[in-house]
C-alpha cells in the first residue's frame, strides 16, 4: 500500500519548497512596511536658523536630532552653521538630522604672529583662527605691503597669547617711503615722551640713546638730534616720511653742556 503523497519525500521536498516560498512572499511583501517605505520626508532647510525653531521642526516631522558646536565669529549665537542632510534632501522618517551650532561662548585661540607677513596672508591666518580682522593702519616703512605690527584694543599683541575667538585684531601694514618730504621736527628741549609723539605723529622713526644716569623718562630731555632742524642758513631741513631722526636724551639740560 502506497504512503499518501504528503508522507512521501517528494512531498515533504514540495511542501518545504512551498513554505520557503511563501516565506520569501512574506518578507518582501512586508519590506515596504518595515523600512518604511512610502513615508519619505523632505529635509528642511535649518542653516541660518535658530537653533529651538531648527529642534521644534525637526521633532515636528519625526526626525531625530544630533546636536554639536563650533564658533563662528560672523554669525549670531545659536543659529544653525551647517545641517546634515542638507536641506531640500528626502529622506526616510526618522532619520538622524546632525546640526552644527554657533557656540554663545568662544573659545580662546593663540594670537599667531602676523608681523612680516603680506596682508593677504595675515588675513587669511586671522580667519583660520576665527578672529576678526580690525582696523588697517598705513605707516610709512620700506616693507611695503607687509605687517608691522599686530594690536588689540590699540595695544600691540604678542603671539601665542591666548584670546578669545572673534576678537578684532587691528594691523600696521607698511606703505612704502614714497616721496613725500616733510620739515625735520626741532626736538631740542623736548622731554623724551614728548618727542617720540612728535615723531611717530610725523611717520618718523628715532634712535635714542640716552647719556649719563637717566632716572626718569618722562622728564629726561632731548640736547641733540641729527638731522638737525634747521640749517646754517636758518631755514627748515626736509626728511622723507618713514626716515630716522637719531636724539640723544639726558636727565636735565644742564648735563653735557
Amino acid at each position: 500500500m502506497s504512503k499518501p503523497f504528503h508522507k512521501s519525500l517528494v512531498g515533504t521536498l514540495v511542501i518545504i519548497v512551498l513554505i520557503c516560498i511563501g516565506i520569501y512572499w512574506l518578507f518582501f511583501a512586508s519590506l515596504g512596511w518595515i523600512t518604511g517605505h512610502g513615508k519619505e520626508l523632505t529635509v528642511p532647510v535649518l542653516k541660518g536658523k535658530n537653533r529651538d525653531e531648527a529642534l521644534k521642526a525637526l521633532e515636528a516631522a519625526g526626525f531625530e536630532v544630533d546636536l554639536d558646536s563650533t564658533y563662528s565669529p560672523d554669525q549670531k549665537p545659536l543659529v544653525v552653521l551647517e545641517q546634515q542632510p542638507e536641506g531640500g534632501t528626502t529622506v526616510k522618517q526618522g532619520r538622524t538630522i546632525f546640526l552644527i551650532i554657533n557656540r554663545v561662548n568662544p573659545r580662546n585661540t593663540a594670537m599667531p604672529n602676523l608681523v612680516n607677513m603680506s596682508y593677504r596672508s595675515a588675513e587669511m591666518l586671522l580667519k583660520s583662527n576665527k578672529l576678526l580682522l580690525g582696523d588697517t593702519i598705513m605707516k610709512p616703512d620700506m616693507a611695503q605691503g607687509a605687517v608691522l605690527s599686530q594690536l588689540l584694543n590699540g595695544k600691540e599683541i604678542a603671539p601665542g597669547t591666548q584670546i578669545p575667538q572673534g576678537s578684532k585684531i587691528s594691523l600696521v601694514i607698511g606703505d612704502g617711503l614714497g616721496n613725500k618730504q616733510i620739515n625735520v621736527p626741532d626736538l631740542n628741549g623736548m622731554t623724551y615722551p614728548e618727542a617720540v609723539a612728535i615723531l611717530s605723529g610725523s611717520n618718523l622713526t628715532y634712535s635714542a640713546v640716552f647719556d649719563g644716569t637717566i632716572s626718569d623718562t618722562t622728564t629726561a630731555v632731548i640736547y641733540l638730534q641729527q638731522p638737525e632742524a634747521f640749517n646754517e642758513f636758518n631755514e627748515p631741513n626736509k626728511i622723507q616720511e618713514g626716515d630716522n631722526v637719531d636724539i640723544r636724551i639726558k636727565q636735565n639740560m644742564e648735563e653735557g653742556q
